[in-house]
């Protein structure tokens, strides 16, 4: 059985190479974009079952446009999506991550922060409150996140679960 197809939108060369290096040496097919245009078309023709997506490319929050575009096209909704970030995740056991960072928001150590990333410890479920440019608050639904600079120990099993994740049968 062929391994999964893994697309790896980056626009720093030393880092798609570093990831194609350790998802192929596991067996994974690797597809990979500097940016979001070349990553969404990408998605769209290769139909990876997983991406991990760099947030500062062409702008400081594409990788989360990125996401969002995955969240809400149909075509590419059933794309997990892992983010590669050097931003701190905050961590909660509350299964609404959303309603959890909107609650952080109105904390005042945390509501002046441009970007929350929080992931619920227990289910598993993440997402990514921004401030637009025009002050708005953005959620983007993601799948997880990586830690950059990227460990090989701690890449493999979030590809895995995801992956393990995508592919169990619904109820």
């Amino acid at each position: 059985m062929a391994k999964a197809k893994i697309l790896v939108v980056d626009d720093d060369l030393d880092v798609i190479t570093m990831l194609e290096q350790i998802l192929k040496h596991e067996g994974y097919e690797v597809v990979s974009a500097f940016n979001k245009k070349e990553g969404i078309e990408l998605a769209l023709s290769q139909k990876p079952d997983l991406a991990i997506l760099d947030v500062m490319m062409t702008t400081h929050y594409e990788g989360f446009e990125m996401a969002r575009e995955f969240a809400d096209n149909p075509e590419l909704t059933g794309i997990p999506t892992l983010m590669e970030t050097s931003i701190e995740v905050l961590m909660t056991t509350k299964p609404s991550v959303q309603a959890m960072a909107r609650e952080f928001r109105t904390d005042p150590n945390y509501k002046e922060l441009q970007v929350i990333l929080i992931r619920d410890i227990v289910t598993g479920n993440a997402g990514i409150d921004y401030r637009a440019e025009d002050g708005r608050s953005v959620w983007v639904p993601v799948n997880g996140f990586i830690r950059k600079p990227v460990d090989k120990n701690r890449l493999m099993p979030e590809v895995e679960r995801l992956l393990a994740k995508k592919s169990a049968p619904t109820a």
